[in-house]
């Protein structure tokens, strides 16, 4: 009897003790479960952000979609129809193309929708271009667009027509739409490598260039940065940015070079700003001259008078410190548009265009049409163009839309100003 008593006792102490684990145990299980749901969740977010950038991304723009890869919102753009400013972020979010640029675009056009010119809300222009951001429907513009100005959505067509909106109908008068065909058009003219030359692919004027590029600075936000960490290490794209970290070392010649690369190195990641010549926002030439005016060195305000007033030197003698000079979208063999500084290994610091961080890109197939050496003691040939550095127009003064090169006094283009889509290439 004492016995049975005894193994009655420990079972049901066995039981007992069962019956309380089983709670610790359930609810270290609920913990388990919710810390591994937990973290699976932390990594969605990075595996989408990874993939939705690598699609997004046809070049090493340091361009990434979301809001960290777009500028903010610059207190000139409140100025934008909310619908216009809306699917401008939109759009641009959604295909990888500063949204910035985008508003350039349907300021010069159509000064985004407000202007009543013929073709901007029905119709066409005399050149065959229709809505707010004077897509090609026939005519001497070609029929970009693809099918009639106003389809419906299911119809197949060889252009950039577009449903944004989901409406059903893709519209070319319909902000959304006319947008989103923008930027397809933009990404068929390679915009993530070369903004400057896609936006001439849009329209084939300088002075249309200079003045979208002009209203894209004027939107973004002066605080505008992207880290660039995501991306593709091994992109074979001319020009593939790296981030700050990744600077290679550099061996400079002088100490005086060696300031100037360093002045350059950490304007990494700022944004770009035509006309900028810091402290937080620059463009090419203007990152180039404060570099040099840091170690002590004046150089010429645009890269077309750097490249006339500097000494040139040979591919084969370049060094960290010298200047690479491309014709650019803007410029010429004789008068280049953009300018780097090159840092070794083929590679140099830039300040790119609208939309793009400063970085550190390859210069090989880019197009460089030489290279100078600015910083004393260079060895090399003087250039016969012994313009005085600094006596150069200021990049502020740009010229009216459809004009023939005029400079305005104002600097500033006027918004919807029907620049001429004669020239336009139809893709």
């Amino acid at each position: 009897m004492t016995n049975k008593l005894l193994v009655r006792t420990e079972t049901t102490q066995q039981s007992t003790a069962r019956q309380q684990r089983a709670p610790r145990i359930l609810v270290l299980g609920i913990i388990g479960a919710f810390a591994v749901l937990g973290l699976g969740l932390l990594a969605v977010p990075i595996l989408v952000g990874t993939n939705a950038f690598f699609a997004a991304s046809a070049g090493c723009s340091g361009q990434q979609t979301g809001t960290a890869g777009q500028p903010p919102v610059s207190a000139s753009a409140k100025g934008i129809p909310a619908n216009y400013l809306f699917w401008y972020k939109k759009v641009g979010q959604q295909y990888g193309v500063p949204w910035t640029i985008l508003a350039g675009i349907g300021t010069v056009e159509s000064d985004n929708g407000q202007t009543t010119l013929p073709g901007v809300h029905s119709g066409q222009n005399g050149f065959g271009a229709a809505g707010p951001m004077q897509i090609g429907i026939e005519g001497a513009s070609g029929n970009t667009w693809g099918g009639a100005p106003i389809h419906p959505a299911s119809q197949v067509v060889a252009g950039v027509a577009t449903d944004e909106d989901g409406d059903g109908i893709a519209n070319v008068y319909d902000p959304a739409d006319a947008i989103a065909g923008a930027a397809k058009y933009l990404l068929q003219a390679n915009v993530q490598a070369n903004p400057s030359a896609a936006i001439f692919a849009y329209n084939h004027l300088q002075s249309y260039v200079q003045s979208v590029l002009m209203y894209a600075g004027r939107y973004a936000g002066g605080s505008f940065s992207v880290v660039s960490a995501q991306l593709p290490s091994a992109n074979t794209v001319a020009g593939c940015a790296q981030t700050a970290g990744g600077v290679p070392a550099v061996q400079a010649p002088t100490q005086a070079v060696a300031a100037v690369i360093s002045f350059a190195e950490q304007q990494l990641g700022k944004p770009y700003l035509w006309g900028g010549t810091g402290p937080d926002a620059f463009d090419c030439s203007g990152l180039v001259m404060m570099a040099y005016r840091a170690a002590g060195i004046s150089i010429a305000r645009t890269s077309e008078a750097q490249w006339a007033t500097e000494t040139r030197v040979p591919a084969s003698q370049v060094q960290p410190g010298d200047l690479v000079f491309f014709a650019g979208a803007d410029g010429t063999v004789t008068n280049p548009g953009h300018v780097g500084l090159v840092i070794g290994g083929g590679k140099m610091i830039e300040a790119y265009a609208t939309g793009f961080p400063i970085r550190v890109a390859s210069y090989a197939n880019r197009g460089a049409i030489g290279f100078t050496e600015p910083w004393i003691g260079a060895a090399g040939t003087t250039p016969g163009n012994t313009t005085t550095p600094g006596a150069t127009t200021s990049p502020g003064v740009t010229t009216s839309p459809g004009s023939t090169g005029t400079p305005t006094t104002s600097g500033i283009p006027t918004p919807g100003a029907a620049i001429s889509p004669s020239s336009r290439a139809s893709h």
